[in-house]
């Protein structure tokens, strides 16, 4: 008995300590995270170096761009083509379009000129045929007419019945030569017409043939110079991804006029860039720049600012587009190298001076968080001048201690990252 009393008894015990246990743990206070300190930098007095830092690309300057060419009026295959980074030399093929439809039409062409000549040739023949055989009648009427001219001259010694019939005789003869003589100006346009009937069609069938073969040359894209191949991106084809668009690969269709290959000028190098907005205004055309090939780490160009497009891009990231010359290229150079552009815009000596993230903006005011004890006071500032990394200010002494970073803003971080953490306790 003892024991079956013992048994509930110890159960009993346990479950009361469980629950006080866990009573505990859901009374006890969170240990909290620690507090993630405000970056802060003093005011500094200095020399400030103004710098832009670009990141680029190279290319040969004064490209040559092969296009399609404009035969026919439906797509073209391309049936031969060198790769993206091969070297060509000068008139060498570089992109072979499919030429089996110029290829027949220069066949029947050349079967309709064959045929034309051969009519050509056999109306000039009947021309000149017709043309002897009226020569023949009317040099046989004049002969005609110079004979009955000398039986007019019997005519006194003849009775008049027979000189009237000798006078009529000269009349028709001569009235015979001149329709002849008519005829054969007649006969002889006639024919020239039927000539130059045949000539047109003669012709229409070389022209027709010499543009075939003009055509088929022109589907063979050589260089005028050497240089390396750049494929063109594919812009009739169906597989994209994103704004990715793959070259063009043997086989593709293209339209007339479209792109397919560029040969770069690699006497004359060229670096694109995309620039930051804000220092548009301290950029120039030929202005001086060191570029650094990433390929190529133990060697800097000297280039020069060629020019500036125009800015674009979302407001939060406007840019634009440059180009720069390089100065002294060398053989080890290619073609879609990844380069940086260092750009001195300016020096200022002797200047107050903080990094750029700690200079904010609102409502038309610039200022700075300053360390007050345990907090940060906002202290409104002149900005003198700015580039992406450092600006230049005016209103504060130097040493003076600032956020780099909104403290309110991080104050309210941690507030919701604190009760996110309570939440997840519970």
């Amino acid at each position: 008995m003892k024991r079956w009393i013992a048994i509930p008894v110890g159960l009993g015990t346990l479950a009361l300590a469980g629950w006080g246990g866990f009573r505990a743990y859901k009374g006890a206070k969170p240990a909290e995270a620690p507090a993630s300190a405000i970056p802060m930098t003093p005011v500094r007095r200095g020399d400030v170096t103004f710098t832009v830092v670009a990141k680029g690309e190279l290319a040969g300057g004064n490209s040559e761009m092969m296009y399609a060419p404009m035969v026919g009026g439906g797509a073209l295959a391309i049936t031969e083509m060198k790769e993206s980074g091969d070297l060509v030399n000068e008139k060498e093929v570089v992109v072979q379009f499919d030429t089996t439809e110029q290829e027949f039409k220069l066949k029947e062409a050349e079967a309709d000129l064959a045929e034309a000549e051969q009519q050509v040739t056999q109306a000039e023949a009947e021309s000149k045929a017709l043309e002897e055989e009226a020569q023949y009648a009317l040099l046989k009427s004049r002969s005609e007419l110079q004979i009955a001219e000398l039986e007019t001259r019997r005519n006194e010694l003849l009775p008049a019945i027979v000189a009237s019939q000798n006078n009529l005789a000269v009349e028709a003869a001569r009235d015979k030569m001149q329709k002849l003589e008519k005829d054969l100006g007649e006969r002889l346009q006639t024919a020239k017409a039927g000539i130059a009937i045949q000539q047109a069609g003669r012709a229409k069938a070389k022209v027709a043939a010499d543009t075939a073969r003009r055509n088929i040359d022109l589907m063979t894209l050589k260089t005028k110079s050497g240089g390396y191949v750049a494929r063109q991106a594919n812009m009739e084809g169906n597989w994209r991804w994103g704004s990715y668009m793959p070259s063009l690969q043997v086989g593709d269709m293209v339209r007339a006029g479209m792109a397919v290959a560029q040969i770069p000028d690699l006497k004359n190098w060229e670096a694109t860039a995309r620039i930051g907005e804000l220092d548009r205004g301290h950029l120039s055309p030929g202005q001086q720049a060191t570029l650094l090939v990433i390929a190529l780490p133990d060697k800097k160009f000297k280039a020069k600012l060629k020019s500036m497009g125009g800015t674009t891009g979302p407001p939060w990231d406007r840019y634009f587009e440059s180009r720069f010359t390089l100065d002294d290229p060398t053989p080890e150079l290619r073609p879609g190298m990844s380069a940086r552009l260092l750009i001195t815009t300016g020096e200022m000596k002797n200047v107050l001076w903080l990094p750029s993230q700690a200079l904010f903006e609102s409502d038309g005011r610039r200022f700075v968080y300053v360390q007050s004890g345990e907090s940060f006071t906002p202290a409104d500032v002149k900005l003198v001048r700015r580039s992406e990394s450092q600006v230049v200010i005016e209103g504060l002494p130097e040493g003076r201690v600032v956020a780099l970073a909104n403290p309110d803003m991080m104050k309210k971080t941690k507030q919701r990252v604190g009760g996110a953490l309570e939440a997840i306790k519970k």
